[in-house]
């Protein structure tokens, strides 16, 4: 039976970088996914890279190299992310007070400026002014969550890379140590797992008996077709956005995603657009915290909420023709990935856990590939799994 180096068990966008830069320093890798037309967080992803928003030494680091690994990854990777930059609208509900909002994105390596609702409706002629109150404006990045992860998987496997579509059902322990999954398709071994498996990651982790707070959300949008007649010029979102809070809060509420069916906090809804090369657009978010990854949901009233908040600032979106889907998304408690040693597991590893993915995925994938393969890097110090223990 083979043992390779590394199994990865995730093929959205964060494991399939992760393998690619693991396989392209000598690895040798296996890439899991359990669908084959998955519908994760990577599927539904606007694919905004906000490398703008870094707010700490840490972050801003990442964002910078981020943006600098977008712009040529394509030529990197022989493979087209639909990479592009455009200008990001942040919409100021009337009444909010302008000056604060933007006063609270200060400390980013790159702030929004404040703009008129003048130029904001020349920016995106599709905006209602009267459903501003103000707005901030920057330049933000955006792929295709798709073709990148595409692009990510060809390149692995052109450098020997071996992808399989299985499911993982448990890990094969000896002792603390991990050496290998089970899967519906067998027994595989490895020097190391590394668990890359977006919302479903803190339920494989807890299968193994292994703690570690990674938590999921549901994230639910609407998508239009391809070639969507109604053209936006920008990618549009809340300037005060309400989801870190709402992470914030779920996280610091550990105790209850132990229990089943539960709701952690309350929905939140932060209205949002993009539209993709091909015309689809997608209309987000609401944001659920529940512990269970299959909750019961009422789709009808949580697509006429999207349809009733979007409409608001962009009219001509009220009733496009699109569909209602959701989706888990990991998150920490901090707004930071979890990216290292799973506690008490020897040999299992976590890559997960991201906020802000397209910005700060890349270079972690690099980073830790060179920090398994060749030398440590002190950055991922403060990113550590174990980092929530006391």
């Amino acid at each position: 039976m083979t043992t390779y180096d590394w199994i990865v068990v995730g093929g959205g966008v964060a494991g399939s970088a992760l393998a690619y830069e693991l396989v392209k320093l000598g690895s040798s890798v296996l890439l899991l996914e359990q669908f084959a037309a998955p519908t994760n967080g990577t599927r539904y992803s606007y694919g905004g890279i906000a490398y703008w928003s870094g707010n700490t030494p840490l972050t801003q680091q990442l964002c910078q190299e981020g943006i600098e690994i977008h712009r040529q990854l394509s030529d990197e990777l022989e493979g087209d992310t639909q990479f592009r930059e455009l200008d990001l609208v942040l919409v100021i509900e009337p009444g909010e007070d302008v000056g604060a909002i933007a006063q609270s994105y200060r400390s980013c390596w790159i702030p929004p400026q404040p703009i008129s609702i003048e130029f904001a409706c020349e920016l995106e002629p599709l905006l209602n002014p009267a459903s501003l109150g103000g707005a901030l404006h920057t330049t933000h990045g955006h792929v295709s969550p798709e073709a990148t992860t595409l692009a990510y998987q060809q390149a692995f496997q052109r450098l020997g890379g071996e992808m399989r579509l299985a499911q993982v059902t448990g890990f094969v322990r000896e002792g603390d140590r991990t050496t290998g999954i089970t899967t519906s398709e067998g027994t595989l071994s490895a020097a190391g797992v590394i668990v890359s498996a977006g919302g479903w990651s803190r339920i494989l982790l807890r299968q193994a008996g292994l703690f570690v707070r990674i938590y999921f959300s549901q994230a639910e949008l609407i998508e239009t077709p391809p070639n969507t007649p109604t053209q936006t010029r920008t990618l549009i979102m809340p300037a005060a956005l309400k989801r870190f809070e709402q992470e914030a809060a779920a996280g610091a509420a550990d105790a209850r995603w132990n229990q089943p069916n539960q709701e952690v906090v309350p929905p939140i809804l932060d209205e949002g657009v993009i539209q993709f090369k091909d015309g689809r657009i997608r209309i987000g978010q609401v944001t659920r915290m529940i512990s269970s990854l299959e909750p019961e949901v009422d789709a009808a009233a949580s697509e006429s909420a999207l349809r009733q908040a979007v409409g608001r600032f962009l009219p001509s979106l009220k009733e496009v023709p699109g569909t209602w889907s959701r989706c888990p998304v990991a998150f920490s408690g901090d707004r930071l990935p979890l990216v290292g040693p799973v506690p008490g597991a020897e040999g299992m590893h976590l890559f997960s856990g991201f906020s802000n993915p397209f910005a700060i995925m890349p270079p972690l994938a690099r980073r830790y590939a060179r920090h398994l393969v060749e030398q440590p890097d002190p950055l991922l110090e403060g990113l550590s799994p174990g980092r929530f223990e006391t």
